[in-house]
């Protein structure tokens, strides 16, 4: 499907459920034909189990556990051994089973299947080609092997009646040197392959390891013109989200929840793990007074957008989804938008996500038809694109709530 298909087409039908699709979803999900961008969504984190312990075979990767189930739940951390130094092991280990153009190929069409199945019309998948050369793979392979695949699945759904777009965000590592080559990967495959590639995130530990190590390859992606994202306020605080926008000055917040930590309460600041209930609790007893912070005030202002992902932060920056500050930051008015993170790693979809916060939070087709359209706003497309895809979203949600 070309740029130009994409951009001048109706608004999409409701896309077809693939047999078995989408995976880590319940059989019937509320919001399955809600109309879905996604915007925070790692190919590495997404693989289809029964196909990482194949693609794993077949390079030599030793796996925990050769039984789909057993490795999600290891994936998930229900099954507990082997236990695992870092969480970055384990996306070592998907990452090495995608290392020949083949691997990576397949593994970003059955993205886009999962995607379509749960209702994207619209999808960035993040991933780290630095991390897919080990066996000598150049980085611009990597990047058209994932181009590829992307055109492909857009292709199959839609031969199936359904319609998607989905593009790639080319990550830089905090914790590597070469954020600058992958800035620069970026600047020459932009464009390329019928504008595959979206833009740029910075990616990987984040506590440590500071964004202003980085803005050699900020600053050259700002004077090409190339829009960028940056994973900040998720494992540190306040000032990593004031270094992504004050001096990276970053579009999008990956995660970014923990910008509730320049929120004080009655003249306290919040922390991200215990903010909804020090509110709960402090309106129960009475008046209770909330004020932003110059960091909060300026993401609030700017609409600087959260790339929020539930379920992926109830297993880490938050002790449980009902802990989670996602209903908190909207209510501050905070643009949030709902994504996966990592569709297997986390075993959820956006439909699942919208389920959860539905039924722990209250929203509605109104609340996620906010977050959706927000998402559009945020979407690294031409304004021309933004508004088609707006259309299209605004079809499908009335579709939905009729």
């Amino acid at each position: 499907m070309s740029g130009a298909e994409a951009t001048s087409a109706s608004p999409a039908p409701v896309v077809p459920v693939f047999e078995g699709y989408p995976r880590w979803s319940q059989p019937s999900e509320p919001y399955a034909t809600f109309p879905k961008v996604t915007l925070h969504d790692h190919l590495d984190g997404s693989l289809r189990p029964e196909t990482l312990i194949e693609l794993a075979g077949r390079q030599g990767v030793t796996l925990p556990y050769d039984d789909p189930e057993k490795l999600t739940k290891w994936f998930t951390g229900e099954i507990t051994v082997p236990t695992i130094e870092n969480w970055d092991e384990k996306f070592g280990l998907t990452t090495r089973a995608m290392q020949t153009e083949e691997s990576i190929v397949r593994v970003a069409r059955e993205w886009v299947l999962e995607a379509a199945a749960d209702g994207v019309v619209y999808g960035e998948t993040r991933w780290a080609p630095e991390k897919h050369i080990l066996g000598g793979l150049p980085l611009r392979v990597a990047v058209e092997a994932v181009a590829a695949g992307l055109a492909e699945g857009e292709a199959l759904v839609a031969a199936a009646g359904g319609s998607i777009r989905a593009r790639q965000l080319i990550c830089g590592m905090r914790t590597s040197t070469l954020s600058y080559e992958i800035a620069r990967l970026v600047v020459d495959t932009y464009g390329e392959w019928g504008g595959s590639v979206a833009g740029f995130d910075l990616a990987g530990a984040e506590d440590g390891f500071p964004v202003r190590h980085h803005l050699d390859a900020t600053t050259l992606l700002e004077r090409e013109g190339i829009p960028f994202t940056i994973h900040t306020g998720e494992a540190d605080g306040e000032h990593s989200v004031w270094e992504t926008v004050h001096l990276a000055h970053a579009l999008r917040l990956g995660h970014g929840v923990r910008v509730i930590e320049d929120v004080t309460l009655d003249g306290r600041p919040l922390g991200v793990r215990t903010a909804v209930r020090d509110v709960a609790a402090a309106r129960a007893a009475g008046p209770a007074s909330l004020r932003l912070g110059r960091t909060a005030q300026w993401v609030v202002d700017r609409r600087i957008p959260l790339e929020v992902c539930v379920t992926s932060n109830a297993g880490g920056v938050v002790d449980g989804v009902a802990n989670h500050p996602i209903d908190l930051l909207r209510e501050l008015g905070f643009t949030v938008t709902v994504n996966p993170d990592n569709r297997g790693m986390s075993t959820t979809s956006i439909s699942a996500e919208m389920r959860t916060i539905e039924a722990e939070f209250g929203w509605g087709p109104e609340e996620f038809a906010e977050a959706e359209f927000a998402a559009v706003e945020a979407a690294f497309l031409s304004r021309r694109e933004r508004e088609a895809l707006h259309d299209t979203v605004e079809a499908g949600v009335e579709s939905f709530v009729r």
